[in-house]
């Protein structure tokens, strides 16, 4: 994705199910667990990079000792930042007292992280500024262990207001209106009743509040916790948690919006984002990894056993399909199937844009992350080759020459590195004066690439969110290889709607495929449409998000998706442009078909799969109109 987008979270967690001196015998540490959570982090640095956190719960920790350790850092380098931190801690307490940091129960009682339960988190904020305070994992702690809740999550409500609302009524003070806390102390108002359900139940039986505390961490129902406190919730989530005395746990939505996956042996449970990087760091095959169910919650007891259990429908499956196009990690081999399908599937639009023109067209990719997809197209572009190839031959049959046969085979896709990014230098350009200069460097080319003047160029991305970077960067450096066309191919469709899930792309406006179906409404002197919107959007307002309609879908119907490509492309070629440009999309059949999973296509047809995602679209139309630049939500 060329345009900066800020996207998900990465979640993790590792929860011990042997003693740490089994760990210490068998791989030579106690921190045999923190490695690995550290790997987990690492290999999922992908999913955020405004912050990461870390925490621990330790078993079995008696009174006058710390049971919870938590570590968050905003640095550029977080979890280098994090985990640097409690190496040095281990590292200066190994030169003052050599031999004692293998002690474990005495690391246990004095030792940050020195513990069973870890729980790991990468933040890519979506909602507020880049503070400490955001960042997860967050905390509600207790004297009673039972009641401390850690929580850690990859999500967003699109009912906040609502779900706030419903805090105060029961009584409480929420210190903020995000979704972060509310989730937090929506869990944590249900823990707490449990518990003292609980400590009613056996203070009648007779028990001391020393025994109550622990018959409470055997028999609390974490998984009717999470029914009762997720009814109202309406977002995609994948959570994790910790209970101050050992249990925790793994959350996804009843949609399967947001990615969860887990496994476990004898030694561990194992869970995060992605399902490649457990294979990676656990040393495990494919089957051996499994998804969390959408709905459901992954419980492992204080005692080690496991509980998976539906808390939430499970509602129809709408697992979003922009994890398989862009932000989950290529190296799972359905999403690198995926994204090479994709890829493929648009060998006929493309060979459409270039008039046929495939001796005369260079293919190439932009940026790195659209390189599987580019396999995937110039693997369609070659079978597409062949079969004409077979067609001439087999048309010239036996009059066919040496020099006709030769130079009909060795036709094949022309494929070039045309592009590099300067990292370095779009570190260092932010929002001050002159920034559009600045932009124009951050990509370069490799010169002498195409035959000026009578070359097409054909660059695949992943996808074309706002238009910035191509308008400003790319075609313009791409220009300066002299090119009769260029075609920007996106293998994903236009991005129309905002999404509310996880993403930041909240806003409207933002989007190069809206602002070419207003302008086309516009110029076709159907501008009524867009005040007609306007007004049934704005009757919405206050309405329970159940009864609001995307009306904002009136907007994009009078025009084909080639027609707003077609414009998309004229609004991203500036004067100083010499080549045509041309835009290509993937079409929603060809994602469907590429990725049949993952039907969570709300980004491109408006049909959202919860009711808030619809009075998040709604107030997205309404903040465009009415110029106020702000979030939905």
């Amino acid at each position: 994705m060329t345009d900066g987008i800020k996207h998900e979270c990465g979640i993790a967690l590792i929860r011990l199910r042997k003693p740490l001196e089994y760990y210490q015998l068998k791989y030579g540490t106690w921190r045999w667990g923190l490695n690995k959570l550290y790997l987990l982090m690492e290999k999922q640095h992908n999913r955020g990079q405004d912050g990461a956190g870390v925490a621990c719960i330790k078993l079995d920790v008696g009174p006058g000792f710390e049971y919870l350790d938590r570590l968050r850092s905003i640095t550029p380098s977080a979890i280098n930042d994090i985990f640097g931190t409690i190496k040095n801690n281990f590292d200066e307490l190994q030169e003052k007292s050599p031999g004692i940091i293998k002690d474990i129960p005495w690391a246990k009682k004095n030792l940050p992280f020195a513990g069973e339960v870890l729980m790991g988190h990468l933040r890519y904020g979506t909602y507020g500024k880049n503070k400490i305070e955001n960042a997860h994992p967050v905390v509600r702690q207790n004297n009673w262990k039972s009641r401390t809740l850690v929580m850690a999550g990859n999500f967003n409500l699109t009912n906040v207001d609502e779900m706030f609302n419903h805090l105060v009524e029961l009584g409480q003070h929420p210190r903020g209106k995000i979704d972060t806390v509310t989730m937090l102390e929506n869990v944590g108002h249900f823990l707490d009743t449990e518990n003292q359900n609980l400590f009613n139940k056996f203070k009648k039986q007779g028990y001391s509040n020393i025994d109550i505390s622990k018959h409470i961490a055997d028999e609390l129902d974490l998984t009717n916790i999470l029914r009762e406190s997720s009814k109202k919730w309406d977002g995609g989530y994948a959570m994790v948690g910790l209970i101050g005395h050992g249990d925790a746990f793994v959350l996804r939505d009843p949609w399967g919006i947001r990615p969860a996956f887990f496994y476990q042996d004898d030694e561990v449970v194992v869970a995060a984002s992605e399902r490649p990087v457990i294979q990676t760091v656990m040393n495990v095959p494919t089957e051996k990894i499994s998804e969390v169910d959408p709905g459901k919650a992954l419980v492992i007891k204080k005692d080690g056993n496991i509980v998976y259990e539906t808390v939430k429908g499970p509602y129809e499956r709408r697992a979003c399909s922009f994890e398989r196009i862009y932000f989950s990690r290529g190296s799972d081999s359905d999403i690198y199937r995926e994204r090479k399908k994709l890829g493929e599937l648009l060998t006929p639009s493309i060979v459409k844009a270039v008039h046929g023109e495939l001796g005369n067209t260079v293919f190439s990719f932009i940026p790195n992350t659209a390189e599987t997809a580019f396999y995937g197209m110039v693997n369609g572009i070659e079978k597409y080759m062949q079969e004409r190839a077979k067609e001439q031959i087999l048309e010239r049959g036996k009059e066919i020459s040496v020099d006709e046969l030769n130079c009909i085979i060795s036709l094949k896709p022309r494929i070039e590195k045309v592009a590099l990014k300067d990292i370095k230098l779009r570190t260092f350009i932010s929002q001050d004066d002159g920034r559009d200069d600045l932009v124009g460097h951050v990509y370069d080319i490799s010169y002498e690439t195409l035959n000026r003047g009578s070359d097409n160029l054909v660059i695949i991305d992943d996808s074309i969110v706002r238009g910035t970077t191509l308008k400003y960067s790319i075609i313009r450096i791409l220009d300066r290889l002299g090119p009769k066309r260029i075609v920007i191919v996106s293998s994903s469709p236009q991005i129309r709607y905002p999404d509310c899930y996880g993403i930041d792309m909240a806003k409207l406006g933002d989007f190069i495929a809206f602002r070419a179906a207003i302008e086309l409404l516009k110029e076709t002197g159907k501008e009524n449409i867009i005040n007609e919107v306007y007004r049934k959007s704005k009757q919405q307002e206050g309405l329970p998000k159940e009864e609001i309609v995307n009306y904002v879908q009136d907007i994009y119907k009078p025009f084909t998706a080639e027609e707003i490509s077609e414009k998309i492309g004229k609004m991203l070629r500036t004067p100083e442009i010499h080549a045509e440009v041309k835009i290509v999309y993937q079409s929603i059949e060809g994602l469907h078909e590429a990725c049949p999973d993952h039907l969570g296509d709300w980004y491109f047809t408006g049909d959202y799969p919860t009711p808030g995602g619809n009075k998040v679209v709604n107030q997205s139309f309404i903040n465009f109109i009415e110029g106020r630049n702000a979030r939905a939500y």
